[in-house]
């Protein structure tokens, strides 16, 4: 599967008061993997980011004035997203303001571009409830090293929360072993599914099972006989 991680950075927050795109930073992983194929370019939206915006992402009026408008590399970027699962933090923002190039330009929206926009800020709001789910705060949570971010910057962006999706989405991807980087005809992927394999059943020795029985011996007396375990060896059907 194709997924393309997109970033933007804007003059300001509202695309449909004339606020415009100035940066755009997108990373290709597929079958989860990073190709290198990624895409970046710089845009001058023909107007200055507001104050507050510069405070944030930090590239001035001055540098964007030379930079390709977003006219010029709107139809690569539609072929590049063209067909892709995209996955964004906080979707609703960028593709408002890509939606917005895309009208002027007579392009199609985003909808009609690619398979599907995954929203990986309502991902982590429903991981991780009641807790701070910015980028940062989740490359803190789930060990992505994000050192090198003083400012927000597209590209950048778009690369932590590559680290950070395959992070949040790794569940039982880490049953698979991928031997994809081992020498193989024709460049095939060989993925190795473990749920398929017949496992060995290790039973416990003489000594684990007493060490066992001396667990559930305490469990016993703080639970005043309540042992849920007990119950289960007197049943064994209800396991």
């Amino acid at each position: 599967m194709r997924q393309i991680i997109l970033d933007t950075e804007t003059t300001g927050l509202s695309a449909e008061n004339g606020d415009r795109i100035i940066e755009i930073g997108c990373v290709e992983l597929l079958n989860r993997k990073f190709t290198g194929n990624n895409l970046h370019h710089y845009v001058n939206p023909e107007r200055d980011s507001h104050e507050d915006a510069l405070k944030v992402h930090g590239i001035s009026n001055e540098f964007l004035r030379d930079k390709p408008k977003f006219a010029a590399i709107a139809e690569d970027l539609v072929e590049y997203l063209r067909g892709a699962e995209v996955i964004i933090h906080n979707a609703p923002f960028d593709v408002a303001f890509l939606n917005m190039e895309f009208r002027r330009l007579g392009l199609p929206l985003v909808k009609d571009i690619v398979a599907s926009v995954l929203d990986t800020l309502v991902m982590a709001k429903e991981m991780y409830p009641g807790k701070r789910n910015g980028l940062d705060a989740l490359c803190d949570r789930l060990g992505v090293d994000n050192s090198g971010r003083t400012l927000h910057g597209a590209l950048l962006d778009a690369e932590l929360l590559a680290d950070v999706y395959i992070n949040m989405t790794r569940g039982q991807d880490a049953l698979l072993i991928d031997v994809s980087d081992a020498p193989g005809e024709g460049g095939v992927v060989e993925v190795v599914d473990l749920s398929r394999l017949d496992l060995p059943v290790l039973l416990a020795n003489e000594q684990e099972a007493q060490a066992h029985q001396t667990v559930l011996a305490e469990l016993d007396k703080s639970s005043k006989g309540k042992t849920v375990w007990r119950r289960l060896e007197a049943t064994p059907e209800a396991a």
